[in-house]
């Protein structure tokens, strides 16, 4: 007869001793793989919302550039004027408010976008952390978890960006088609201009009451291919953060500089669909209809090259401020949120 022990079943149980050690391991395992799952989950949120504060933050501080880019990159080669004019024909004709048209659903767009872009490269990156069995992401691994997280938030973000655009550029819109558009010295009309200013959700109406629900997917195919632009910027600024961490602490000053330069790069390289995009957003009748490569013909066709940087000194400002600031805040409030998180804990 063989000493061997038979395996357990239904009739054949485990030893009585060897069951409670069993279950005891069981329970353990199951224990640390849900608590690790939820410290994960949670270290996702805690980017994300870190993400939303610094993206809030950052587009606050430079609202007015992105106004600037964004009526100079849908406007004709006639229009052209400099960014110092630019601002000066803003404020003369709409006051300081007309330099943060439509700012209030920037500021929603960017918390959205920034909690659902980070939260979702975060989950990416462990997902490839966790496969790779790496504690580090290679460059292609961090463009791929960045392509994820940004598609993810171009199809659900999208929406808020074309009301945003269409709020930034009312104003250009309304003195193409009414010259006598009010002035510095027509205060009157200035003042009925700007209380008849349409609210976010009014805007929102608007285009799905005149130009059907699809419109507010306008320019979702250049924004797509945008995708690119997060993650150059993140990709660089990773990269460039690990080469520093090796040498020293990274600093919320070097996360600035980082920042800056990563957006930099990405910007300049992605421009001109920038460009598109913010044109499909504004675009009615048969220019609602054009595609992506047709629009980047017809531009450069009609006003050259040059066409497709329309604003691009404002929105380089912009963006290399923005990111560095995002990146700066971003740290510092994801510090201040996991030290929150670990005094909660404690307490309970």
């Amino acid at each position: 007869m063989s000493d061997r022990a038979a395996a357990p079943t239904l009739s054949n149980p485990l030893p009585e001793a060897a069951q409670p050690q069993n279950q005891a391991q069981n329970a353990s395992s199951t224990s640390s793989a849900a608590s690790n799952v939820a410290v994960q989950q949670s270290d996702n949120v805690a980017h994300a919302l870190a993400g939303a504060g610094g993206g809030l933050l950052s587009m606050a501080l430079t609202y007015p550039l992105i106004t600037l880019s964004t009526r100079a990159q849908i406007e004709r080669k006639k229009a052209k004027t400099g960014t110092l004019s630019a601002i000066k024909r803003i404020v003369d004709r709409e006051g300081i408010a007309g330099l943060y048209a439509g700012l209030d659903s920037a500021l929603f767009g960017i918390t959205i976008t920034n909690f659902v872009y980070y939260y979702w490269y975060e989950f990416s990156r462990d997902f490839f952390q966790r496969t790779t069995k790496k504690t580090r992401l290679s460059a292609l691994e961090s463009m791929a978890a960045g392509a994820l997280a940004g598609s993810a938030t171009v199809l659900l973000t999208n929406p808020i960006w074309v009301v945003n655009t269409r709020m930034t550029t009312r104003k250009q819109q309304e003195e193409a088609n009414d010259p006598s558009l009010p002035t510095a010295e027509n205060s009157d009309a200035a003042t009925q201009t700007k209380a008849n200013s349409p609210s976010t959700i009014s805007t929102f109406l608007k285009i799905i009451r005149e130009d059907g629900f699809t419109r507010l997917f306008a320019g979702v195919l250049p924004a797509l291919v945008l995708v690119i632009n997060p993650i150059l910027q993140y990709t660089i600024f990773e990269q460039l953060k690990q080469v520093l961490e090796k040498r020293r602490k990274v600093t919320a000053r070097d996360s600035f500089l980082l920042g800056a330069l990563g957006k930099l790069a990405a910007t300049t390289i992605t421009y001109p669909y920038i460009t598109v995009k913010s044109r499909a957003h504004v675009a009615t009748g048969a220019g609602s209809k054009e595609g992506m490569t047709a629009s980047l013909r017809r531009i450069v066709r009609e006003e050259g090259v040059g066409g497709l940087y329309g604003g691009i000194a404002a929105k380089a400002t912009q963006s290399v401020l923005t990111a560095a600031f995002l990146f700066a805040f971003k740290d510092v409030l994801y510090d201040a949120t996991i030290k929150a998180r670990r005094r909660v804990a404690q307490k309970v």
